[in-house]
């Protein structure tokens, strides 16, 4: 079952989104058709994304290393955290196929094809 344009403007972001990732979210119901199974990939994505700058924003103020009780440096937590939730954000929208050219493959577009 696909979206139209309409419904897609009726949807609302979830509401724990941050206001960029919300923005993206409402971008991409504007341009694709999503099956209901691709609303719930789109989440997650939007989520990651919201992830991977949390960690950012964390790594800015305290920096990306940390030195253990032996004076050892280490990386810190949010290292990881920013770097797992840019790959999961990637590999998700590579799920649903925004960056493929052939239109058979990924979410029609809301209005047919603009290239």
């Amino acid at each position: 079952m696909k979206r139209n344009a309409a419904k897609a403007g009726r949807l609302r972001p979830p509401r724990h989104l941050s206001k960029e990732a919300a923005a993206w979210w409402r971008e991409v119901l504007a341009e694709f058709e999503l099956e209901p199974h691709h609303m719930r990939i789109l989440q997650l994505a939007a989520e990651a994304w919201d992830r991977a700058q949390a960690a950012r924003v964390a790594l800015v103020k305290v920096g990306t290393t940390y030195q253990d009780r032996f004076n050892q440096p280490h990386a810190r937590p949010e290292v990881a955290i920013a770097r797992d939730a840019a790959i999961g954000f990637a590999r998700l929208c590579r799920e649903l196929g925004f960056d493929v050219r052939d239109p058979d493959s990924r979410p029609p577009r809301v209005g047919g094809a603009r290239y």
